[in-house]
């Protein structure tokens, strides 16, 4: 019989409702599987009760960790982790840029709370148990199986807040998943997100330089590009040796780093910013903290 090893670490998924109506994880990770009637041998582990916003780089290396000692054993034939969707696609990209086993690594939540009439959530494990055992699943790294979709780590967002299918992928199906990395601390690796928008300066860089950023994540417009004035508090970073990773806010697309001007994108790659390719601005600060953990070349572990 298949045998699944169950992570759990809170998110909606492990929800009920308070007296205000407020929603909190209190649901231990044994009471999830209880929810789901499935003849899968599984054991389950549970690491936190956090909603997935409080999740900090601490808790990926605790999970990472995890995930590597429940493969260890070769009795079990894969993995299911339950997560709140706020950063999921965060957490399964990071361990997707370690994960070297064939087997597979699913993530999974819900939209609704475990005590919502209609939760999804006891649907939502069964899949992805499921889908962890299937032996289709291996040699296809990290997973994330929601709503009904199965949709790999790299390139995974979540497209809406309260949809079932909550989760798409903006990577082409063709795009071939980069190599896994050996596992490195992440915790202690300061990399923010910086928002641009038309007319910007530079104050959110150089706060963000002031503050110790050991790398910057732009979130910029069209296919990579900011205003002159930010740009050129970029470019200051960069001379500085602080690696900067540019993604966009557009929901769709590959970064391309075209255009000319102070804060254009071919100007910042002049200067050594590098296009995120299809990734969107939590797997793009994801891929730059594992870079910097790894001592590797960040364009190595985007897609």
């Amino acid at each position: 019989m298949t045998r699944i090893a169950l992570l759990t670490t809170g998110g909606t998924i492990a929800c009920t409702t308070d007296d205000s109506g407020t929603l909190r994880p209190t649901v231990t990770g044994q009471e999830l599987l209880d929810a789901v009637p499935d003849p899968h041998d599984v054991t389950v582990r549970e690491l936190t009760r956090l909603d997935s916003s409080a999740i900090t780089l601490a808790d990926i290396d605790a999970l990472i960790a995890a995930v590597d000692e429940a493969l260890s054993s070769p009795d079990v034939d894969g993995v299911v982790v339950t997560h709140g969707t706020d950063s999921m696609e965060d957490t399964a990209f990071a361990l997707d840029c370690f994960h070297a086993d064939d087997r597979p690594v699913v993530l999974t939540g819900s939209q609704r709370a475990f005590d919502h009439p209609a939760s999804d959530g006891p649907g939502n494990l069964l899949d992805a148990i499921r889908l962890a055992s299937d032996p289709l699943s291996r040699r296809q790294g990290v997973l994330i199986s929601f709503g009904g979709w199965t949709i790999p780590a790299r390139g995974a967002v979540k497209r809406h807040t309260s949809d079932l299918d909550g989760f798409i992928s903006t990577v082409p199906r063709e795009a071939p998943r980069p190599a896994p990395v050996p596992a490195a601390p992440l915790a202690g690796i300061h990399v923010p997100v910086l928002a641009a928008w038309p007319g910007a300066d530079r104050s959110l860089v150089d706060a963000a330089l002031a503050a110790g950023a050991h790398g910057l994540v732009v979130e910029a417009l069209g296919s990579g590009n900011i205003g002159p004035d930010m740009g050129a508090g970029v470019i200051d970073a960069l001379e500085a040796g602080v690696p900067v990773v540019v993604t966009t806010r557009v929901p769709a697309g590959a970064v391309t780093l075209a255009y000319g001007g102070g804060g254009g994108g071919a100007t910042l790659g002049s200067h050594g910013a590098v296009g995120a390719g299809h990734l969107r601005a939590g797997q793009a600060r994801m891929a730059l903290i594992a870079a910097l953990a790894t001592g590797r070349n960040v364009s190595d572990l985007l897609i």
